[in-house]
């Protein structure tokens, strides 16, 4: 059976067939995960992703048949198929906690380790990252949106089957409070949600019918869909059935602003005056802003969640940085490219701030005990905190942040971030970075 040890490029491999030939695979190396630049009119990115990334690696060892595959196809040599049979990643990874925000050239992620284990955990962690990371995003800016309002994930057939459960996971990340998907519930612990769709009401020979079968099954609690022929005659029959008591309404379709203004005087007129009313209908941060004043209760967001609201990716890279010579010694690596040049020596991404809020972000580059006797001495500034922490050190995994309650301490951590940087950072017009990044050098 595969393993997450093939989640690889071929180069990978082929780069670590190479290595141990020459000798290069052994030399300790750091590797860094960031992105050049956040997507076009984004204030922020949202870090989420690394319990599924400690998942991969506690699980990333290639079995007899990956490693049959990879000598059937000449892919490595025999010397390399008998190192990966004892492949174990005995690296360190520090990396943002999932929750926090990033921005450009933030240090979101560090690989330390040999040349050969780090690189094979390149495409991986890029998967994981540059998806995590952008549904993280779209759902904290949707629920900025929505306020007080709760956002429930909706977006499982509008993406891969895998994908829709890691997007349920990086929704909850960003603040949403539950979704419709089973399997991210089951695997993750998330509250789900759900009721009936337009077929069950079209099954039937009346939408009371319909109505009359759903609460015998749910309770009066339940939700009950409204818009499948006439939204005014649904709420009507559905109180009739129901009662006062009906626990909400869903309206799926039109002009959903003043549909749920219509039916919220309805429903109390009706006597069902704590009955709820949630609105779907591809909804993203932008509509939800639009219904800001309208009587809605929730919101069911699908597509534009699991497709980064127009940004499906953070473009977020994986370089090295830093590298053992011949002489022993840890020396600075970077690309010169057009375009795509990178700063040598690892990276410690540091926030500045005053009275609490957020002032910028600073990413000190250089060897790590200037790097640590730096942060350790500052006192430039009002407040610094650290943004990495240890996620795997030496090779053993902080299982911790694996968990189902790393996952809501992640929201959690999240809503208190966003609270610390300035207001512009909600808005959703195009802008520059809530705050500044600067890269200092030390060295």
């Amino acid at each position: 059976m595969s393993t997450a040890a093939l989640l690889t490029d071929m180069y990978e491999y082929t780069m670590v067939d190479a290595a141990l030939r020459d000798g290069t695979a052994h030399r300790q190396c750091v590797f860094e995960v960031f992105t050049r630049h956040l997507p076009s009119g984004r204030r922020y990115g949202v870090v989420a992703g690394l319990g599924r990334i400690l998942e991969y690696i506690k699980n990333f060892k290639p079995s007899d048949e990956d490693l049959a595959f990879l000598r059937d196809n000449h892919i490595v040599s025999t010397d390399t198929i008998n190192w990966l049979e004892n492949y174990h990643f005995s690296g360190t990874i520090r990396a943002y906690r999932e929750g926090e925000m990033f921005f450009a050239n933030s240090p979101v992620l560090q690989v330390e380790g040999t040349f050969a284990e780090c690189t094979l955990l390149e495409t991986v962690i890029l998967s994981v990252l540059n998806y995590d990371c952008a549904i993280a995003s779209a759902a904290s800016r949707i629920t900025s949106a929505a306020g007080s309002r709760p956002c429930a994930d909706m977006g499982g057939r509008r993406a891969h089957e895998e994908a829709a459960i890691s997007a349920s996971r990086s929704a909850v990340v960003g603040g949403f409070v539950s979704t419709a998907n089973l399997a991210a519930a089951k695997r993750y612990g998330i509250p789900c949600i759900g009721t009936a769709a337009h077929a069950f009401t079209l099954v039937h020979d009346s939408e009371r019918d319909a109505f009359e079968s759903q609460v015998q099954a749910l309770g009066t609690g339940t939700t009950l869909l409204t818009d499948t022929y006439n939204v005014e005659e649904a709420i009507r029959t559905a109180v009739e059935v129901a009662g006062s008591e009906l626990g909400g309404i869903r309206i799926d379709s039109g002009d959903l602003a003043s549909m749920a203004q219509k039916a919220r005087h309805q429903l109390d007129a009706l006597g069902a005056k704590n009955t709820k009313i949630t609105v779907t209908n591809d909804l993203d941060e932008y509509a939800i802003a639009a219904l800001a004043t309208a009587p809605v209760d929730s919101y069911g967001v699908g597509t534009r969640l699991v497709t980064g609201s127009g940004h499906p990716t953070t473009s977020m890279v994986y370089k090295l940085v830093e590298r053992e010579g011949a002489d022993g010694h840890m020396h600075p690596v970077s690309k010169k490219s057009f375009g795509k040049s990178t700063d040598g020596w690892r990276k410690r991404g540091l926030r500045v701030y005053e009275y609490g809020l957020a002032q910028g972000e600073l990413v000190l580059a250089g060897p790590a005990d200037k790097i640590n006797d730096w942060a350790a001495s500052q006192s430039e500034y009002e407040e610094v905190k650290d943004l990495s922490i240890i996620a795997i050190d030496h090779g053993t995994i902080d299982e911790s942040l694996m968990t189902r309650e790393a996952l809501f301490a992640a929201r959690d951590y999240h809503n208190e971030a966003l609270r610390e940087l300035p207001v512009n950072a909600l808005s959703l017009s195009d802008g520059e970075p809530a705050i500044p990044t600067e890269v200092v050098t030390l060295n």
